[in-house]
C-alpha cells in the first residue's frame, strides 16, 4: 500500500509511505520523483494524507503503475 502525504512543516515536498519501501521525500514538482531520498525518522506532526492523484507530474504515479518501487508479493 502506498500513502501520499503533506506537512506542514515541509510544504515543498511531498512524503510517501510505500510497503517494502519505507518513508521517502521528493520535492513537489514536475519530475520530483527522480530527486526522492529516504527519510530514517519523520515526525508525523503536521503530515495531512491526501490523494495520491495529487503527485500528479511527479514520476511518482507512473512507479506506482509500474510497481517498480514496489517488492513483488
Amino acid at each position: 500500500m502506498t500513502t501520499l502525504y503533506r506537512s506542514s512543516l515541509e510544504p515543498q515536498h511531498w512524503l510517501v509511505w510505500a510497503d517494502g519501501l519505507g518513508w521517502m521525500r521528493f520535492p513537489a514538482r514536475v519530475g520530483g520523483w527522480d530527486d526522492r531520498n529516504p527519510v530514517p525518522s519523520l515526525s508525523r506532526r503536521g503530515l495531512q494524507a491526501v490523494p495520491l492523484w495529487l503527485a500528479f507530474n511527479t514520476g511518482l504515479l507512473e512507479d506506482l503503475r509500474l510497481s517498480r518501487f514496489v517488492r513483488a508479493a
